[in-house]
């Protein structure tokens, strides 16, 4: 990774696994990287661990939760009026032994990994739009191949099963980032926004 220095960078689920080594990447590069966690204590854990390696950049832990629409808002409120330069949509659940849903009534799976993403683009897009290409990175998957979105149930309230759930939010992923980057190419908002499948990984989703 270049040098990402005077850079604000903000990593979902950046507390294990993937989002820890992004963080991490990020922070040795010179960014200033917000880990936002729903576990602050153990993000706080990570972020003195990589602070540390005595990286270019900081690390700051904040709580965010994208299955809960509220924590998104709070977290989003804090963030809304800076310049975020790297939003790394990350966090994530690789699916539950039942249905399950969110305080707003959502399916837990879809909402974790991608409907509390999507409103934190949303809610984060004029600061993205502040900085000079912006980079938006979604986490997707090879398994958003087995998804099959109707847009008349996403929560999956018909044949809902585990992998359904996850694949469907994968490709959920990839839709969105597609569909963000046609619309800041047509819009000329000055976004680069990225879909990736970052192959298997040994993290606490498997």
């Amino acid at each position: 990774i270049p040098s990402r220095k005077g850079r604000l960078a903000i990593v979902t689920g950046a507390s294990s696994g993937i989002g820890k080594a992004t963080a991490r990447a990020l922070g040795l590069a010179g960014a200033d990287v917000v880990l936002a966690v729903r576990n602050v204590e153990k993000g706080e854990a990570v972020a003195a661990e990589l602070r540390a390696e005595n990286p270019e950049g900081t690390h700051t832990v904040a709580h965010l939760d994208t299955s809960d629409l509220e924590s998104v808002r709070t977290f989003a409120g804090a963030y809304a009026e800076r310049r975020v330069d790297i939003l790394v949509l990350n966090a994530g659940i690789g699916g539950t032994k039942k249905r399950e849903v969110t305080a707003q009534n959502h399916e837990l799976v879809m909402a974790t990994n991608y409907l509390g993403h999507f409103a934190l683009t949303a809610r984060l897009l004029d600061a993205l739009r502040r900085a000079s290409r912006a980079r938006i990175v979604t986490l997707g998957s090879i398994a958003a191949r087995g998804g099959k979105i109707r847009p008349d149930d996403l929560d999956l309230q018909r044949r809902w099963s585990s992998g359904r759930a996850y694949s469907n939010s994968k490709l959920a992923m990839v839709m969105f980032a597609r569909e963000l980057q046609r619309r800041s190419t047509a819009e000329e908002w000055g976004l680069n926004a990225h879909a990736a499948h970052p192959g298997w990984a040994a993290t606490g989703l498997f």
